[in-house]
């Protein structure tokens, strides 16, 4: 159903994905959606209801920023939403979206859809339950596309169509979010077409109401080796939110640091970035592999089955990084031969777990201590399909990078047109003491009775040995 500005449906499902979509090209600003979860009194409760790329999942799990999808000419950005899990005092969720590096004016073909996604699946699956195509999008740099909301128990959509020329920090400080240096006008809507730069911007809690020698491992004609596990490290204490209102649920604590608006994108034409000269040279670095298909997921009884079973639901990806560390010692971090890394002792890489299927909401990780970035020289991220698909063909996926310290830095795959079982993703290097991160996304297609890792070893001349392995 498309929708005029200001209409709205009832939204039977009792889960959405909400799929934001515009025609990509060469001089179009990337496109970002969010989500703010909203009280009766319209504002948040904390920072923690602000759901965006900086931060992609609401405690709640009610709310979660899915990633980028490229598809050709088209890229969609997208979020789901668990209408169930949404807790009681929050009445309203707002669906917004942002323009990095231009206004909406530049950005051909904006819509955005709500799917119903009760029963599943990846992107573009399931049902639409309503479209909006806002039509008068000029100089604004945030759009406020439309709402989720309660009335007697039942959830609507409602189609808004609001534009902010003061970007996203604008239209956050609208809902109660604070901003540090919000930019001209924070909060007010776009009244005219004059495009607005975007800056980087901070988010703090918004006001009430609201051993040595580690061996390089020997691996596979298709598997792996050594190193031992280590603990994930702690997570950052959290510091107290702000009070509730009278008669409010208490509000959940907030992280100390404050959440960050700005963030890289890596592309083609812009590949590479210094984690140096944007203050991520310390403390821990999350890599994380978040992916989806385009397979659609069984329905009806044998749906039930499958998921109820625990069958697997997607391919097998393995997410792995190659090292050399300063010394000259060479190694891999992998789910195969339980080489999963440490964080204390060489490598100081470490990967935290194994998705077998890619509905696990994290997706899988590997964490890189940056206190240690004198003793790593190098550091190659790579995929590998270990079973459940004969080349990424059909497969979304998105590299998030994400320092302690520091914006984030991100990237999509390309769609993979190759017989490719093994995927380059970044190459982090040590240069003379500044850490620069390089985007690679290059499929590979192994020879015949090569292993994956040996022929990510191969491209970029690591110069191992391998044995074959398993997980």
């Amino acid at each position: 159903m498309t929708m005029r500005k200001g209409a709205n449906v009832p939204v039977p499902a009792t889960a959405v994905r909400v799929e934001l979509g515009w025609s990509s090209g060469p001089l179009v600003p990337d496109v970002d959606a969010s989500a703010l979860l909203l009280t009766e009194e319209g504002k948040v409760r904390s920072d923690a209801d602000f759901v965006f790329y900086n931060q992609p999942r609401h405690s709640s799990a009610a709310v979660r920023h899915e990633g980028k999808n490229p598809t050709g000419a088209s890229s969609t950005d997208e979020l789901t939403v668990d209408l169930g899990r949404v807790e009681p005092d929050i009445t309203r969720i707002v669906i917004a979206a942002s323009a990095d590096g231009g206004s909406f004016g530049q950005v051909p073909g904006l819509y955005v859809r709500l799917l119903d996604a009760s029963a599943g699946g990846g992107p573009g699956v399931g049902q639409e339950i309503a479209r909006f195509d806002p039509a008068d999008a000029a100089g604004e740099t945030a759009y406020l596309l439309g709402e989720l909301y309660r009335r007697q128990g039942a959830w609507k959509f409602r189609a808004v169509g609001q534009g902010y020329d003061s970007g996203l920090a604008g239209l956050a400080t609208d809902f109660g979010i604070s901003v540090d240096d919000p930019s001209p006008a924070a909060g007010t809507p776009a009244a005219s077409g004059a495009a607005v730069p975007s800056h980087p911007h901070s988010v703090r809690t918004p006001h009430a109401p609201t051993p040595p020698g580690v061996q390089a491992p020997r691996v596979p004609q298709a598997p792996t080796p050594t190193p031992p596990t280590a603990p994930t490290p702690p997570s950052a204490p959290a510091a107290p939110s702000a009070p509730a209102p009278p008669g409010a649920p208490a509000p959940r604590s907030t992280p100390e640091a404050p959440v960050r608006l700005s963030k890289v994108t890596l592309t083609k034409e812009a590949p590479s970035v210094s984690l140096t000269k944007q203050g991520g040279t310390s403390g821990t670095m999350r890599v994380n592999l978040n992916w989806t298909t385009q397979a659609q997921q069984p329905k009806g009884l044998a749906g039930r089955l499958t998921r109820a079973m625990g069958a697997l639901t997607g391919p097998d990806l393995d997410l792995c990084a190659l090292y050399e560390l300063a010394d000259g010692r060479k190694g891999v971090v992998q789910a195969l031969g339980n080489s999963f890394g440490s964080l204390s002792r060489p490598p100081y890489i470490h990967l935290d777990g194994d998705d077998r299927t890619g509905a696990v909401e994290t997706g899988e990780n590997l964490t890189v201590n940056l206190d240690h970035r004198a003793d790593l020289r190098r550091i190659l991220i790579f995929v590998t399909i270990y079973e459940g698909a004969r080349s990424f063909a059909g497969l979304h996926a998105t590299v998030t990078l994400r320092p302690q310290h520091g914006a984030p830095v991100d990237f999509s795959l390309d769609e993979c047109t190759t017989p490719s079982t093994v995927c380059a993703l970044a190459l982090i290097t040590n240069d003379n003491g500044e850490l620069m991160v390089r985007r690679e996304a290059r499929y590979l297609v192994p020879r015949r009775g090569v292993s994956p890792q040996r022929t990510v070893d191969e491209e970029y001349g690591w110069g191992m040995q391998w044995t074959p392995g398993r997980k």
